[in-house]
């Protein structure tokens, strides 16, 4: 992870940047997907309570300009200012950059109903507990392209740490186990 790509959302009246960061987001994703890439790691330096206008894509040179040349930004491009291929700081830190899941949802209690996995009794008590252990991290939301239904992907971060972790990432840059630089 000696290189990172910086990209940085500018959103207007017609694209909130909420609306902006799930586009760009979406895109990403499928382009990673599309390069079938795992080498590609995402932070969010901007993070305060919500992932910010900044997306970093750390790589090598070499993946970072396959990516580049893939020009996968598209319609999204006018909306957002690329940096070139540019140099990891020397004393970064380093922190992991994942996604967290929540075990109990509302779509989970309509598949244990149908099924007939969950006493009549108890599904008032699951409703209460869904209710209570909602997750308040950061998220974009994806469009699914095969059923086309909209999701949540919420992400973690880990404390900071000296040194870095080495790993895969998935095919949304992040991971549970590897580390991206953070500065």
């Amino acid at each position: 992870m000696e290189s990172y790509i910086e990209l940085k959302l500018n959103p207007d009246i017609e694209m909130p940047l909420n609306d902006l960061m799930n586009r760009v987001y979406s895109k990403l994703h499928k382009s990673l997907y599309d390069l079938t890439s795992c080498n590609v790691g995402v932070s969010f330096p901007a993070y305060r309570v919500t992932l910010g206008n900044i997306i970093r894509l750390h790589s090598t040179d070499d993946e970072l300009e396959n990516f580049k040349n893939k020009k996968w930004l598209g319609g999204m491009h006018g909306y957002c200012d690329m940096s070139d291929i540019l140099a990891v700081p020397t004393d970064t830190q380093f922190r992991i950059v994942s996604r967290v899941q929540v075990n109990m949802s509302h779509s989970k209690l309509n598949r244990l109903i149908k099924r007939g996995s969950i006493p009549e009794d108890e599904i008032k008590n699951y409703k209460a507990k869904v209710f209570t252990k909602g997750l308040d991290n950061p998220y974009v939301e994806i469009t699914s392209t095969s059923n086309g239904n909209k999701y949540r992907r919420f992400i973690c971060f880990s404390e900071l740490m000296d040194s870095p972790i080495a790993g895969d990432f998935d095919h949304f840059g992040l991971s549970k186990s590897a580390s991206i630089p953070w500065f």
